[in-house]
């Protein structure tokens, strides 16, 4: 780990831009939070659809910050190439 950097968690995408997997145990907890989240915030469907979009809206907006912070390389397009 780079610490200058920061924390690195998930992979950088081979192609694109974004994350792929998570590549520590801090990731997979970021992870199964947000798909825990996201089920549990299903039980708000039978109450207001708002709601739940309101919920799932925080929870995705968290993991892609996360995400884009804790990338090894950071967030950039790529293209294939080995880096």
């Amino acid at each position: 780990m780079n610490d200058d950097h920061g924390p690195e968690w998930f992979a950088a995408k081979r192609y694109g831009l974004g994350s792929s997997l998570p590549i520590s145990w801090q990731g997979w907890v970021v992870l199964l939070v947000f798909i825990a989240g996201v089920c549990l915030a299903t039980l708000l469907i039978r109450y207001s659809m708002a709601a739940y979009f309101s919920v799932v809206t925080i929870l995705t907006v968290g993991l892609l910050v996360i995400c884009s912070r804790t990338t090894r390389g950071g967030w950039r397009w790529r293209w294939g190439d080995d880096d």
